[in-house]
């Protein structure tokens, strides 16, 4: 089953019409119909906020990997408020609460989670959202990903990735413009990318 049938089947489900999911969030419906029948990929944004939409995870969206059962028991990882460069995610002692991953994802790499704050991500990502992040130094363009800024505390940004260097999206553009770096803001600042998101949570 492809990531369009997985939600074809979760909005039927709900008897829901393309119309009402894609208003819902934000997403043009011609968009919609075109994941759904296969003919578009459905990006790293559209899946975290389909996936808040229909309480399911951007796994099982992206992946059909199906949350976890009773009988399987998840992966711990931390849920961090902050991260700085040059402090080992190991050793920061800023750990808010625990989230479990499925041990099919464990194994993909090595994880941990983050509280968003601030609003530039909205409305994808809100104020006290906790993102499910991948440890990696390189993410696609378009992905979703952590990224520190001159040793600061990591922020969450779209990454559109051209040969002259990168461009930081805020979803937000009332609240954040997006910022470009230079091959060598990267290098001297230094930008760099410590994860993709690849889940939210959102709690109520």
């Amino acid at each position: 089953m492809t990531s369009g049938q997985r939600i074809t089947k979760l909005r039927k489900e709900r008897d829901l019409q393309q119309k009402e999911v894609a208003a819902a969030i934000g997403m043009n419906r011609i968009v919609l119909n075109r994941i759904e029948l296969g003919k578009r990929p459905l990006r790293d944004d559209e899946a975290i906020a389909l996936a808040d939409f229909f309480h399911v995870t951007t796994d099982y969206l992206l992946k059909g990997i199906p949350p976890l059962s009773g009988n399987k028991k998840g992966v711990r990882i931390p849920v961090l408020g902050r991260v700085v460069a040059g402090i080992p995610l190991e050793a920061i002692q800023e750990i808010l609460d625990y989230e479990e991953i499925t041990p099919e994802l464990a194994k993909t790499g090595e994880f941990f989670a983050l509280q968003v704050h601030g609003a530039s991500m909205e409305p994808t990502l809100k104020e006290g959202d906790v993102v499910i992040v991948r440890k990696q130094s390189n993410v696609d363009s378009g992905d979703i990903a952590i990224v520190l800024i001159n040793g600061n505390d990591a922020t969450v940004k779209e990454v559109k990735e051209s040969p002259a260097g990168i461009t930081l999206i805020g979803h937000n553009v009332a609240a954040y413009s997006p910022q470009f770096y230079s091959n060598k803001d990267i290098e001297q600042l230094p930008i760099q990318i410590i994860g993709k998101v690849v889940e939210m949570r959102r709690k109520f």
